[in-house]
């Protein structure tokens, strides 16, 4: 038989049943509760420290994390200083050879002899090849043979003259026939001077059987094997000679650097450097030879050509790269790390270290800019730091904790040959 709370009973009055065990007591499930709720009270509360706990990290208005006031932002800073900075043009130049012969044969024949490799370097007058000198030497030699019988017959024609002329002085013979022997003297005289003109020619034609290479430079892939026959009307020719040692580079520059150049020259030497694949290795350094003498009206650009010694053959025909022309050096001008400039609304800026160790804003001018340096023509002396790293936490005023920036901050001069930056740009550019 069970016993049911009646409604009259209270809420934690034990109700009871026929099973063992299974009493259920209210003030046990008022115990549970009661530690429920410290426990919540506890948790609530740790969140509440947490949240109203002082952080050394301050929000921003903008979203940034800021330092509070009272502690220095860490930055790091460099010396500007004084240095002498060379001015850059870069262009893009195709590399050509100084001379380029494609060697044709003067005279038909059979080739019987080929003197070179493919790609071995040949001296000017190496012989090549040779064609069968056989007609052409037989040619030679009669032309000589019939100068020697013409020189014959003028010997005796003059001599004939020397009989008539003493003849007619005494009247023993007419003087007209003296004179006929004079002319046929002449005659004979003009005969063997043509006959000295076709031993010249047949001398040439039998020596254009040994082709010679006309310059000093590098074979290319032979176009004709031995044992062909060729003309002189081949337009292939037998191989195609390049100077390589010296080489030109052909480039252009946009016609508004053209003033810059030209008075560079006025100068005197204009140095071109050659770079690499990296466009940061300087494979070959020249010297400017040529600006063409009329700007191109269709791109706006000017050409120009520099030759390079190419001792280590890092140039060859046809390929592309970049150059630059020197043609100024900035002398001692302040110099300071292009991670130092920065631009704001009014313009660019650096902040500057105090003596007090606070960041101070200041407006600055410059001329010239690459990856690494800036050149500073107003705002900023020599020994003055300028700050390098970490303006989102800076501001006009802030105090500073600063460490020493890496020394490349300002240019090294040319003559050390060694570049801190690819390209010196100038701001109009």
């Amino acid at each position: 038989m069970n016993t049911f709370e009646s409604p009259g009973r209270g809420a934690f009055e034990p109700v009871t049943t026929n099973e063992p065990g299974k009493t259920t007591s209210g003030a046990t499930r008022s115990r549970r509760y009661l530690i429920y709720g410290v426990i919540g009270v506890v948790i609530v509360g740790a969140v509440a420290a947490l949240m109203l706990r002082p952080s050394t990290v301050q929000r921003s208005a903008g979203g940034r994390f800021r330092l509070p006031a009272d502690q220095p932002v860490p930055t790091l800073a460099a010396t500007a200083r004084t240095a002498d900075v060379p001015v850059y043009l870069d262009g893009v130049g195709t590399v050509r050879a100084l001379n380029t012969v494609t060697v044709n044969s003067q005279v038909d024949g059979k080739l019987i002899r080929v003197n070179f490799k493919e790609g071995q370097d040949v001296e000017q007058g190496f012989v090549l090849a040779e064609i069968d000198p056989t007609l052409y030497q037989a040619t030679y030699d009669q032309a000589v043979a019939k100068k020697a019988q013409d020189d014959a017959q003028l010997a005796n024609a003059r001599r004939d003259l020397e009989r008539y002329t003493r003849l007619a002085s005494s009247n023993a013979l007419a003087q007209q026939q003296a004179d006929t022997q004079k002319a046929l003297v002449a005659q004979m005289e003009a005969l063997v001077q043509a006959d000295q003109a076709a031993i010249d020619n047949a001398r040439a034609t039998l020596a254009y059987t040994k082709i010679v290479a006309p310059i000093s430079g590098r074979t290319g892939i032979r176009q004709v094997d031995a044992g062909n026959i060729i003309h002189a009307s081949d337009a292939t020719g037998i191989v195609t000679l390049t100077q390589l040692k010296p080489i030109s580079v052909l480039f252009t520059l946009p016609q508004q650097q053209l003033a810059q150049v030209n008075q560079a020259m006025s100068r005197g030497t204009v140095e071109v450097d050659a770079f690499g694949a990296d466009n940061t290795t300087v494979i070959d350094r020249g010297t400017l030879v040529v600006v063409d003498n009329q700007v191109d009206q269709t791109t706006g650009t000017i050409k120009l050509k520099a030759q390079f010694p190419n001792a280590d053959l890092q140039l060859w025909p046809g390929q592309f790269l970049n150059v630059e022309v020197q043609v100024d050096t900035m002398k001692q001008v302040v110099v300071v790390p292009t991670a130092a400039v920065q631009r704001g609304p009014n313009g660019l800026f650096v902040f500057l270290v105090t003596p007090d160790n606070t960041a101070k804003m200041q407006t600055v001018t410059i001329s010239l800019q690459d990856e690494n340096q800036t050149v500073v023509t107003d705002g900023v002396k020599a020994g003055d730091r300028v700050i390098t790293t970490g303006f989102n936490q800076l501001s006009d005023g802030s105090r500073v904790s600063v460490g020493e920036g890496r020394p490349g901050a300002a240019a090294v001069p040319p003559s050390t040959g060694i570049r801190r930056g690819r390209r010196n740009r100038s701001q109009g550019e």
